[in-house]
């Protein structure tokens, strides 16, 4: 977490939680140690879909599947879901949390190196959540950006990396070419021409660009 600790925890007090299959897939990473967005990082995904109401969302990054069933959960009917994942072990999970939760028509998951799987997607989206790996978002960027409708939303998750990316006393040495790669990415979205971008230092750090 990048903000402070009891206003976090108050946070997490105040939000609404959640119930049946994402109340179970959050005991379930929580046990097993899996990464999945934290409940205000969640809520905001809910607050923004909401207002977007896309009817395409691409999402990079599937793990077990909670994000895009938090989507769904407030998607405008017949609206979809691309979901793109390189570890199968996570794919056969996030399969078999789809199916329990009804949305094998809303969620479709795409098995490849998103790096790959990116530069061949020919359809456009209303709003991209990126929430794969950190040290890979500069070259996802272009891509994303191409992959984007105009009056769309790129949201991109633990863009402060814990703290490091603001404060070179805390960067772990094994991290170094992450967090140099993710600073990159804050100046591209930050600077760049068809973007209007906002960080918010919830979760791990959130980023909400704007395609013009």
């Amino acid at each position: 977490m990048v903000s402070i600790d009891y206003i976090n925890d108050y946070i997490r007090k105040t939000i609404k939680k959640n119930e049946g299959i994402l109340a179970r897939l959050e005991d379930y990473a929580e046990e097993n140690h899996v990464p999945i967005v934290q409940p205000e990082v969640a809520a905001l995904l809910k607050v923004i879909t909401l207002i977007l109401k896309p009817k395409r969302v691409l999402e990079v990054g599937t793990a077990i599947g909670y994000s895009s069933i938090l989507i769904s959960s407030v998607l405008p009917k017949g609206a979809k879901i691309d979901t793109i994942d390189r570890y199968e072990i996570m794919i056969e999970r996030a399969k078999d949390n789809i199916k329990k939760a009804g949305l094998e028509d809303t969620i479709n998951i795409i098995y490849g190196d998103a790096t790959e799987v990116l530069k061949i997607l020919d359809k456009k989206y209303d709003m991209i959540f990126l929430d794969a790996a950190k040290g890979q978002y500069p070259e996802f960027l272009p891509q994303c950006i191409r992959l984007l409708n105009s009056g769309g939303v790129l949201i991109s998750d633990n863009i402060l990396y814990k703290g490091m990316i603001a404060n070179d006393e805390l960067v772990v040495r094994r991290k170094k070419t992450i967090v140099t790669r993710l600073r990159t990415f804050l100046d591209d979205i930050c600077n760049n021409d068809l973007l209007e971008t906002s960080i918010i230092p919830i979760g791990d750090g959130v980023a909400l660009s704007y395609k013009k």
